[in-house]
């Protein structure tokens, strides 16, 4: 049956893909705070500081959306590109990579680099490779800084949450925090336990923004719209009691098939599971996790 669900769920991101048309996409800029404007298009949520030392992004969604992403920094300002940091390995994070790291170093916890060097598999199929123009060319284990913008930008290693190369960024002066997947705002997220993620990392990355953040911080999440503490909290507390109710099941000794059967997420299936992981498949993605004992 997981294997089932995972070749369905291959099958619709390829599609998907298969059939975007990016020339339709339109990548759009929002003012988060401070020196901190959020763009959207396709992919990931992209992360930008803007001031007189230049530009730092966080991520760079997919490759041919790279002309797109260069005209939208420059309506906010014509300054170069210093640094590119990439949250985890995923394509729609780090599919600019190849076209932004002929501007600026591109940088990233260590695995982001080994994922994207070796290969990597998820989802049922096999991803080749990076150029190694895409690959980062300054890694860190647990954290770095980069002094810029009259901010200090910090980028910390939070292990085992949506991959095993997450890091949150947090623009220190702005009081903004870029999530990357380990936040989905609004919809059940991907957790690539294939690749070292799982669902006690994702809570316990959220769970340290909320007791280390200022309230009033604005957090840009992976997925999804611009949010704050609230919607944090929401999705973690959505984490937590989804995981409990597998758990559960697990404890009964109930299969995975026969797990999916009883509907465990019903319960949060009508708010959080409208997006690109259903809740069948996010209930084989938290037994899979809880079995990996992540």
């Amino acid at each position: 049956m997981r294997k089932t669900i995972l070749a369905a769920t291959l099958f619709i991101s390829a599609a998907a893909f298969a059939q975007q048309d990016f020339s339709k996409v339109e990548v759009k800029a929002q003012k988060v705070a401070g020196t901190v404007y959020m763009l959207t298009g396709a992919g990931g949520n992209i992360g930008v500081s803007v001031g007189d030392d230049g530009i730092v992004i966080v991520d760079d969604q997919y490759a041919p959306l790279a002309p797109k992403i260069k005209e939208a920094l420059k309506a906010i300002a014509d300054k170069p590109i210093k640094f590119v940091l990439n949250t985890h390995y995923h394509g729609d994070h780090t599919g600019g990579n190849e076209t932004f790291g002929r501007e600026a170093p591109v940088i990233a916890q260590t695995n982001v680099r080994k994922r994207l060097a070796s290969g990597s598999h998820a989802l049922g199929r096999d991803v080749p490779p990076a150029p190694k123009g895409a690959l980062p060319v300054v890694t860190f284990d647990d954290k770095v800084s980069i002094f810029f913008n009259g901010e200090e930008i910090k980028a910390a290693h939070f292990p085992h949450g949506h991959t095993d190369g997450d890091s949150v960024i947090h623009f220190s002066g702005s009081n903004v925090v870029h999530m990357g997947d380990d936040f989905f705002n609004g919809t059940f997220p991907f957790i690539d336990v294939e690749n070292g993620g799982g669902v006690k990392g994702m809570i316990a990355a959220g769970e340290k923004i909320l007791s280390t953040m200022p309230d009033d911080v604005k957090i840009i999440p992976g997925h999804g719209p611009l949010s704050d503490k609230a919607g944090l909290k929401a999705f973690d507390a959505m984490l937590r009691e989804t995981s409990a109710a597998v758990q559960k099941q697990i404890d009964e000794g109930k299969s995975l098939d026969d797990i999916q059967k009883a509907k465990p997420l019903a319960e949060w299936a009508e708010k959080w599971g409208k997006g690109f992981i259903n809740p069948e498949r996010f209930t084989a993605m938290l037994f899979d996790s809880i079995k990996a004992g992540r």
